[in-house]
């Protein structure tokens, strides 16, 4: 099963993709797309690995998510990707529209396609106002068509709140 988690910051997304994720009683490899720049991300990315099970897979990969997913993904094995929003900020920094254009389109067709339990975290940003600066607005709705399409192609999509699970489509948890 193909499950999307989105929330906000600190909604308990991460949290709930870790315990579903343990649950399935499946090896489970990490894939982390963060690149920690700062000392805020950091303490985010140490709060990450402290709640994580020791006996987890790790892959860190910021840019090439599908080609992640290819090797990682096979029938028996969970893969728990956190998350999506920074792998499209990772994509969007580089500045090459064509490269972020391959990457997104390359994960879309991927997604289908590959075996065992996948878990994607996201973060949910188009809850709020319309950003004023034009890189924040173009982020918001690469993120919305992003989630739309991903939602589309999972068979399980939970937006959670408050570390409360609302199921949107899909089997209940």
């Amino acid at each position: 099963m193909h499950s999307l988690i989105l929330g906000g910051a600190r909604s308990g997304k991460s949290r709930l993709a870790e315990q579903l994720a343990e649950a399935s009683d499946l090896p489970v490899t990490y894939i982390a797309t963060s690149q920690p720049l700062d000392g805020e991300m950091n303490e985010r990315v140490r709060l990450h690995r402290e709640r994580r099970p020791a006996h987890w897979g790790l892959v860190e990969e910021p840019v090439a998510l599908a080609a992640v997913l290819h090797a990682e993904a096979h029938e028996g094995r969970c893969l728990l990707v956190d998350c999506l929003t920074l792998w499209l900020t990772n994509l969007l920094m580089l500045e090459d529209d064509q490269r972020l254009a391959q990457e997104r389109d390359a994960l879309l067709a991927s997604l289908a396609q590959l075996p065992g339990t996948i878990i994607l975290v996201s973060n949910e940003t188009g809850l709020g106002v319309v950003p004023m600066g034009e890189l924040t607005r173009r982020y918001v709705d690469l993120a919305g068509t992003l989630h739309q399409t991903v939602a589309e192609r999972c068979q399980r999509v939970v937006l959670t709140v408050a570390g409360l699970p609302l199921m949107l489509k899909g089997p209940a948890l």
